[in-house]
């Protein structure tokens, strides 16, 4: 998303870039470099969607490689950043993995981790902040608009039922401590088979 997102405040300085909240510190820093606007909107495509009209975005986008361009009627579609990114390799004569890897170093991720559960997800989100609380302290930041979302000064995560499947959702990017990553995920994991244990017993 940060790659496409500077790209278009390139073009449209001071523009409004809309984000999911499953992973964004790379974003919003590339947006706020380039003097543009990032606003958070719930994950999904009807929501990016709203969020772009009632803040005349420009371009949105979520971890899960869908992008939204307001030229093309606020709609997603593959093409279109196939093409976009083929040109700006081309402009600047780099690879792919030349042009992110700088960016995937400074913020590892998870990707995407799904689990199955027997409960109500607000049940898992009040133990994992208890053993987060327990192990890194006050959180910085808490946000509800999508699940759980937590931010610590050198982590975040975000916690969220999917809204197509039975699934609860883990996503976690840290400043540079690719170690950190499956140090939260297994505390996470921990958390979520432990509630959901209790819940079947």
């Amino acid at each position: 998303m940060g790659l496409f997102a500077s790209r278009f405040l390139h073009k449209n300085s001071g523009a409004t870039i809309i984000h999911d909240p499953r992973l964004y510190w790379n974003t919003r820093e590339i947006v706020l470099q380039a003097k543009g606007q990032p606003v958070m909107s719930k994950t999904g495509h009807a929501f990016i969607k709203q969020a772009m009209r009632q803040y005349d975005s420009v371009y949105g986008g979520e971890m899960s490689a869908h992008q939204y361009f307001k030229d093309f009627f606020y709609c997603d579609g593959g093409i279109l950043p196939w093409l976009m990114l083929m040109e700006y390799m081309g402009q600047r004569g780099q690879t792919l993995s030349q042009l992110i890897g700088n960016m995937m170093e400074r913020y590892p991720v998870s990707g995407e981790i799904n689990f199955c559960i027997n409960c109500q997800p607000e049940t898992i989100f009040v133990e994992l902040k208890k053993r987060l609380t327990a192990d890194y302290g006050t959180t910085l930041a808490e946000d509800h608009l999508d699940g759980l979302s937590l931010e610590y000064a050198k982590f975040r995560l975000n916690l969220r039922a999917s809204n197509t499947e039975p699934l609860l959702r883990l996503n976690i990017e840290t400043r540079a401590d690719k170690a950190l990553v499956d140090t939260i995920s297994q505390l996470v994991s921990n958390a979520v088979a432990e509630v959901c244990a209790k819940h079947k017993a």
